[in-house]
């Protein structure tokens, strides 16, 4: 009996590995998202930097003696604040500031200088004092009457400015990522329990059938779960049958078996015949009803059976036991074809056909069979007599000739195993004037 692993349920595995893949998402997009904003923040820091360096380009002024100045409202207010955080200064080719902005004072701006005209930098460089920079330069050369100046223009501004703007952003992205897994999480949840929800309801099902308050799973399932709910009700139908051939055949051995006995006590020892005739009538009974109940019957479980080798060593089987008559003995039947029936019941059911057929035949007997109307039909035929009275034979006992060897039972078990089969028995002439037995089997 399978057991419960209670360590580890279905759902727990679901929502463990539904947590597992939502915490990896939620960590690879606040890393991209704060590595994106980083190099945005870089960027943004850079830009600003290089449009107040243009500013300042525009806002110098030469005077006749070649001296620089800048306006007293300078392009950007905070470069008159000491330690504002925003920095700029004028280098000399020769290496001597010309200018800085009164926001450096007391501090050590690691500005460049020496650029060439036209040579760009935007770099990060670190104070003497430890504090890092991003330092935006720009080399020129500016004409001071007859004689150009090599001249290098830098702003800068601390990196610890940008990294309070990236801090703020990571706050807010890991407190919003934090509150969506949250709430993905808790959606996870409620669809896991939305989505097992019909393997619940089969539970509660198979539960009420063994407590027996239903008999079937029955209700609407998902299509991935109405297979499995049909297949289980197609067994316990199937065990039902099952049951009902078992209860069906006890009773009827009972019934069955009252007036053998009867006549026994009867007749006692004065008359030995009477006395073999009803053991051998009580043998066949009960020959007949343990056949019946256990008859398989269909299956969809049942393993595919090729039926043209099984057909064959019956056939051999019937030449040997009828090996006086010389019979021709032979089968019409695709070796591709594969039928679902309990191998048990196959033979069976064609033993009893054949040996019918060739106690009967004079000198041929024949095996056909074919898919037709969703199921599997066969035919016995035989060039014997034929048979006067069909309906007749198919009850148990009954016989076409006395003279003939058998039980009178062989017809009555085909026709149990057909409608096990939800199939039928129906008896024909042939077109050879002898007997034709043909048996439809439904779910085969």
């Amino acid at each position: 009996m399978p057991e419960a692993d209670r360590s580890l349920s279905l759902r727990a595995r679901l929502l463990g590995v539904s947590a597992a893949v939502l915490l990896a998402f939620v960590v690879l997009t606040g890393a991209v998202l704060d590595r994106a904003f980083r190099d945005s923040a870089d960027a943004a820091q850079g830009e600003r930097l290089e449009a107040l360096l243009y500013l300042l380009m525009g806002a110098l002024d030469v005077a006749a003696d070649g001296g620089l100045s800048m306006p007293g409202q300078l392009p950007e207010a905070r470069l008159a604040v000491p330690g504002s955080g925003l920095y700029a200064a004028i280098v000399a080719g020769d290496g001597r500031q010309q200018w800085t902005s009164g926001s450096t004072l007391g501090l050590a701006i690691p500005f460049a200088r020496g650029l060439a005209a036209g040579e760009r930098r935007n770099e990060v460089q670190a104070a003497t004092d430890g504090p890092a920079y991003r330092v935006v330069s720009q080399g020129v050369r500016w004409a001071v009457e007859a004689t150009p100046r090599q001249l290098t223009f830098s702003v800068a501004a601390p990196l610890a400015a940008r990294e309070l703007e990236v801090r703020a952003y990571r706050r807010s992205l890991w407190s919003a990522l934090a509150v969506m897994a949250v709430l993905l999480l808790l959606a996870l949840i409620l669809v896991q329990n939305w989505g097992l929800g019909p393997l619940r309801q089969l539970a509660r099902r198979l539960a009420a059938i063994e407590s027996g308050d239903a008999t079937e799973v029955g209700g609407r399932f998902p299509a991935e779960l109405a297979p499995l709910a049909e297949n289980l009700d197609r067994v316990l139908r199937r065990e039902r049958a099952q049951l009902e051939r078992y209860r069906g055949a006890l009773g009827d051995l009972a019934h069955s078996l009252k007036t053998p006995l009867a006549v026994l006590r009867s007749s006692g020892a004065a008359n030995p015949a009477e006395v073999g005739e009803q053991l051998e009538r009580m043998e066949n009974i009960v020959q007949y009803q343990l056949q019946r109940a256990t008859t398989a019957g269909a299956s969809q479980s049942a393993q595919p059976l090729p039926l043209a080798p099984l057909v064959e060593r019956l056939l051999a089987t019937m030449a040997k036991v009828h090996a006086g008559r010389r019979l021709t003995l032979g089968h019409d039947i695709a070796d591709a074809l594969q039928v679902r029936l309990d191998e048990g019941d196959a033979m069976e059911l064609l033993g009893n056909l054949l040996d019918n057929a060739c106690k009967w035949a004079r000198s041929r007997v024949s095996v056909q069979a074919e898919r037709r109307e969703g199921g599997l039909l066969l035919v016995v035929e035989d060039d014997g007599p034929g048979i006067a009275d069909p309906a007749r034979l198919l009850g148990r006992g009954q016989r076409g000739d006395e003279t003939i060897p058998g039980h009178g039972i062989g017809l009555a078990i085909v026709r149990d195993i057909a409608l096990a089969y939800l199939g039928e028995l129906r008896i024909e002439r042939a077109a050879c004037g002898g007997a034709r037995v043909e048996v439809w089997l439904g779910q085969a």
